[in-house]
């Protein structure tokens, strides 16, 4: 009885160059024709998500900004938000500049954007993708931020991701995508809380929920489906945290284990899911 797929979409349900297999775009539109809904989970926000559903064949709601923003893919308007507020997000930016020398930032504000010019020197596509504003992090940060963006020349992300962490603690929730920045949501905000209140409204219970994803930031929503899967290519964090790990995101994973379950190769309900080492073709 699964009635929801949730997927995550770079490095998961889309291949590196940021298109998507014909296999596996046929695998989706058999589970819409099969009354199966799909809901894109992601980081990305609201403005390069819109496209990419079109591509996909794929409406309604969308969960963007990692759970931040709920997207009426249809409507093309935001039904529910969840930024940090001013004060809050000024005042990361200045902690995290006092113990990071050299960190610069970008924010995500709605379908709006602004980067400094450090970040756009480590990041030049975001002068080309975005129609943004380009200023100091803390003029940025005077209306409420969707996401704020921690970004460092030398530091990886997951260095980056750790001390962000002990800075920040309990006043916002911190994680990263697979890019080379740390992003930053107001406290409780995740993929996984946002998942849920939209399960909540649609009157899906988690039992009758799958979800693909590949980053630290895709684990708590692995974790509260029903039946989480992680594609081959993943972080070693979600690699442990999924029920299955399934093909890579360039091997078509998501498709194929769509595919099984619609040509019932494995039970509906995820707790009679096998889980292969690598699903076949």
């Amino acid at each position: 009885m699964i009635k929801l797929l949730a997927t995550d979409l770079d490095g998961t349900l889309l291949r590196g160059d940021g298109t998507i297999s014909d296999r596996t775009r046929r695998a989706l539109e058999a589970a819409r024709n099969a009354g199966i809904m799909t809901v894109l989970v992601t980081a990305r926000p609201p403005r390069t998500v819109r496209a990419r559903a079109h591509v996909l064949g794929i409406g309604g709601l969308a969960i963007c900004c990692n759970g931040a923003i709920v997207y009426d893919l249809d409507q093309d308007h935001i039904v529910a938000h969840t930024p940090l507020t001013p004060q809050l997000a000024r005042g990361l930016v200045l902690a995290l500049r006092d113990a990071i020398p050299g960190v610069c930032f970008a924010v995500e504000l709605g379908v709006r954007c602004g980067w400094e010019p450090g970040f756009a020197a480590l990041r030049p596509l975001v002068r080309e993708q975005a129609a943004g504003v380009e200023d100091d992090a803390l003029v940025l940060c005077a209306e409420p931020v969707t996401k704020l963006i921690a970004c460092h020349s030398d530091l990886p992300a997951d260095e980056l991701l750790r001390i962000a962490h002990t800075l920040v603690g309990e006043t916002a929730h911190v994680t990263h995508s697979g890019a080379p920045y740390v992003e930053i949501s107001a406290a409780g905000v995740q993929k996984a809380s946002a998942l849920a209140a939209l399960c909540t409204q649609l009157a899906v219970p988690p039992a009758e929920v799958v979800a693909f994803g590949d980053m630290p930031n895709d684990i708590p929503m692995l974790v509260r489906a029903r039946w989480g899967v992680a594609v081959a290519n993943a972080h070693p964090e979600a690699l442990r945290a999924a029920d299955e790990v399934t093909d890579s995101n360039e091997e078509d994973g998501v498709g194929v284990v769509i595919e099984q379950l619609l040509q019932g190769k494995r039970s509906s309900t995820a707790a009679s899911l096998i889980p292969p080492a690598v699903c076949p073709e």
